[in-house]
């Protein structure tokens, strides 16, 4: 009863992961369709309504969507045997999730955020909005396929023993702290993954100490 029931929370935790991946994915193309709307267009009015709209979707949508489908990747990478550098698809899957999580939050976020007072100016938004919007969604895809295809073969820091799978009480704690921080960020009127980085922290201490006893 207790292996059915740890099942079912990861299987909980992978229903989250891609249903947040395929709605980051969908906010990156909203993103793209908007900002282009608003660079082609030489009406003032839809290209401050098209650059504000963006900006709503990327702080509303975009951001909590993009912190749980990272959270649920990373923690399913920390709570199972899969591991972080064990295969190279996963340690690629992890490189690229850093990177887009830093993009949006110190470049895009406040790049779409300035786009929105230089539209009511007239300006058209930066092409390279444009370029970072079609490069997020192309990466997310790209992270789909990996998850498919799973190519490549172990990297050369693969040990004969698997880590262990975390208990059902940690797929839980993670299907819980999506769902509060989304709600939090729904109120506080920006994205709070406090809950998440948290149960994420938690994990990988366990997870180090566990491996170290073994």
């Amino acid at each position: 009863m207790a292996r059915t029931s740890s099942q079912r929370w990861r299987q909980a935790v992978v229903w989250l992961h891609v249903i947040t991946s395929v709605g980051w994915l969908t906010c990156a193309l909203v993103l793209f369709t908007l900002l282009a709307t608003s660079f082609a267009s030489t009406d003032p009015a839809t290209r401050v309504a098209a650059t504000s709209m963006a900006h709503v979707v990327d702080v509303r949508l975009l951001g909590p969507f993009a912190n749980a489908a990272a959270f649920t990747g990373l923690l399913l990478a920390a709570a199972t045997a899969w591991g972080f550098f064990r295969h190279w698809w996963v340690l690629v899957k992890f490189a690229i999730t850093v990177v887009q999580l830093h993009a949006g939050i110190f470049l895009l976020s406040g790049a779409l955020q300035d786009s929105v007072a230089a539209a009511r100016t007239g300006q058209a938004p930066a092409p390279a909005l444009l370029i970072g919007t079609a490069l997020m969604a192309s990466a997310i895809a790209f992270q789909a396929w990996l998850s498919i295809a799973k190519p490549w073969r172990r990297t050369p820091w693969t040990t004969a023993r698997k880590p262990p799978s975390a208990s059902n009480r940690v797929f839980a704690a993670a299907v819980a702290a999506v769902l509060v921080d989304i709600a939090t960020g729904l109120v506080l009127g920006f994205p709070s993954p406090i809950c998440q980085l948290v149960v994420l922290a938690a994990q990988i201490v366990n997870r180090q100490r566990a491996l170290r006893a073994a």
